[in-house]
C-alpha cells in the first residue's frame, strides 16, 4: 500500500470529468483504493475521490461510520427537496472552510470493490460527504456550490471566532 499525492485545485484533472470504470475487480484498481483507503486515514478525511489523488476516475470512498466503503460509478439522487446549510472542507483545498448547500437525504446505487451492484439512502453528514465526493468526479469543487461566500473562511479563523463566540 501507498499513500498517494493529493491534488489540490489548480490542477487540471480536478475539473475533468471522470471516466467509468469498466471492472472494479481489475488489480489497479483493487490496489487504487487499497492506496486512497491509506490516503484518506492519513489524511484524516472522510471522503476521497479518484481525481483527487490524479486519477480520473468515476470511483471515491467514504467513511460509513467505522467502515470505509468504495463505490465506483456512483449515481446519487436526491430524495426530496430539503437542503441544508453545513460547513464543508476539502482536502484539494487545505485549510478553508465554506458552508455549502446540499441535499439532506440522498439515494445513491453503483458498484462495489467486488464489482457487484450496492445501493442505499444517506441522510445528514453522509449526504454531504457523498454529494462531495460524486461532485468531485464531475469536475467541481464545493466553492463552486457555495450561494454566499462571505461563509468562507480559514479554518484556523473559523475555529477562533467560534472559540470567541462561546
Amino acid at each position: 500500500m501507498a499513500i498517494l499525492k493529493i491534488a489540490r485545485m489548480g490542477h487540471p484533472v480536478l475539473l475533468a470529468q471522470a471516466a467509468p470504470v469498466a471492472d472494479p475487480t481489475a488489480p489497479d484498481m483493487r490496489r487504487l483504493v487499497r492506496d486512497m483507503a491509506e490516503t484518506l486515514v492519513d489524511a484524516g478525511g472522510i471522503g476521497l475521490a479518484a481525481p483527487q489523488v490524479h486519477e480520473s476516475l468515476r470511483l471515491f470512498l467514504w467513511r460509513d461510520g467505522d467502515t470505509l466503503r468504495a463505490l465506483f460509478n456512483p449515481e446519487l439522487a436526491p430524495l426530496g427537496p430539503e437542503r441544508a446549510l453545513g460547513w464543508e472542507g476539502c482536502l484539494s483545498i487545505p485549510g478553508l472552510r465554506g458552508q455549502v448547500p446540499r441535499f439532506t437525504r440522498v439515494a445513491w446505487r453503483g458498484l462495489d470493490q467486488n464489482g457487484e451492484p450496492t445501493e442505499g439512502v444517506a441522510e445528514g453528514l453522509a449526504a454531504r460527504v457523498l454529494q462531495h465526493e460524486n461532485d468531485h468526479l464531475d469536475g467541481i469543487f464545493y466553492l463552486m456550490r457555495m450561494e454566499d461566500l462571505s461563509m468562507l473562511g480559514f479554518a484556523e479563523e473559523l475555529a477562533r471566532v467560534q472559540e470567541q463566540a462561546r
